[in-house]
């Protein structure tokens, strides 16, 4: 026995001491930074296979790839940030964060910056940014919070009002236009709504009256562009040197790539420009050519992993509102892995999303790390409140 602790006394073998101590000092730093290690690992592995795809994708240029990096380093204070912010408090300012949301992307669609066709970005002189970043997170928050508060499964008049609380971030961003990150935001609400165990007549009701207003949105809710994108979906060849272009060249790119892959910064379609926007949203086609089948797969793997690992977390949470919380952000997460990989695929009409943590980007990446931030706090408070 140990005289100190009163505990049994354990014989180290030769390096055993030193072993010990390097694992306490790992779990007191994840301890005291509340983050989570498995997580920390895999969000760490594909943030590393993103930097390799994105230096071949530019071409073998290093200056681009440390942007990306200093994006990325950014990425991680903000998520560091996001872990210490127990989850009880997130629910306190789930209203507030919301409503602040709300008001910005007002303001976007009055006093927004103007380019391409679309107003998405918010000018405060110092810096500039888009609100509807801000909702990635805010939505499924005031969500969580609003089901939280009553027994589950969800009521019929809860459900109306979730929706209707949805619908109106998606609605505003929608009117930019960013239809890609409407979608998201759509998504990432429902997911926490169906996790809050929503009876499946709604669930029937809503598909029909989705189903009964295609022809209304088709004519009166989507500009000609996006129509455009939704015909090449259904058919690449009728314009293939125009609206059909940029998907038949990620396909070829994606076939061409066979077994292997061609290996990296030896892919033709990438190298010698036929894919567009190679480094962002068709990014995956880059890392499809050059890994082949092999390297999708195992890029479809860790991004299940990270998904499950999320999932985990909720499983393990305490209280309904952290469980819904880290629920739809691990849902949320697949359906932005999903959509992008689908749509460059052809499986999906193009909506501009990027892949996560692949493709080259700031303002994304920020908020998606912050999310896998709140998820870390989640767990480690969990721990921390049962301790």
């Amino acid at each position: 026995m140990d005289a100190a602790t009163g505990r049994p006394a354990v014989n180290w073998p030769d390096g055993g001491v030193q072993a010990a101590a390097r694992r306490a000092t790992g779990g007191l730093l994840q301890r005291a930074l509340h983050l989570e290690g498995v997580l920390l690992a895999l969000l760490a592995l594909l943030s590393g296979f993103g930097l390799i795809v994105l230096y071949s994708a530019f071409g073998g240029r290093i200056e681009p790839v440390q942007g990306h990096l200093i994006r990325l380093g950014i990425g991680v204070v903000a998520m560091i940030i996001a872990a210490q912010i127990p989850p009880w408090q997130l629910s306190r300012i789930a209203p507030l964060l919301f409503g602040l949301g709300i008001v910005l992307l007002i303001a976007v669609l009055i006093a927004g910056q103007l380019g391409g066709g679309a107003r998405r970005w918010l000018d405060l002189g110092v810096v500039a940014f888009q609100p509807s970043e801000i909702m990635k997170l805010a939505v499924p928050i005031m969500v969580a919070w609003l089901i939280a508060r009553s027994l589950l499964p969800v009521t019929l008049g809860r459900s109306a009002l979730v929706l209707a609380i949805i619908a109106l971030p998606v609605g505003l961003i929608g009117a930019q236009p960013d239809l890609g990150t409407a979608v998201l935001i759509g998504a990432a609400g429902a997911s926490v709504l169906f996790l809050g165990g929503i009876r499946w007549r709604i669930v029937s009701a809503l598909l029909l009256v989705a189903s009964a207003a295609v022809p209304l949105l088709w004519h009166f809710g989507m500009r000609a562009y996006q129509r455009e994108r939704v015909l090449t979906f259904l058919d690449p060849s009728r314009e293939p040197l125009g609206a059909g272009y940029n998907i038949i060249q990620s396909q070829i790119a994606i076939g061409s790539g066979g077994i292997h892959g061609k290996g990296w910064l030896n892919g033709t379609q990438a190298h010698l420009e036929f894919i567009p926007e190679r480094h962002t949203d068709f990014v995956f086609a880059v890392m499809a050519e050059e890994f082949g089948f092999v390297g999708v797969v195992s890029l479809l793997v860790l991004y299940l992993a990270i998904t499950a690992r999320g999932l985990w977390i909720a499983f393990e949470a305490q209280d309904n509102f952290s469980r819904l919380l880290a629920g739809g952000l691990s849902l949320t997460f697949f359906v932005y892995c999903f959509v992008n990989i689908g749509m460059v695929s052809g499986v999906l009409p193009v909506v501009g999303l990027p892949l996560p943590l692949i493709s080259y980007g700031g303002s994304a990446m920020v908020t998606l790390l912050t999310g896998f931030g709140i998820l870390m706090s989640i767990h480690t408070h969990r721990r921390m409140w049962s301790s």
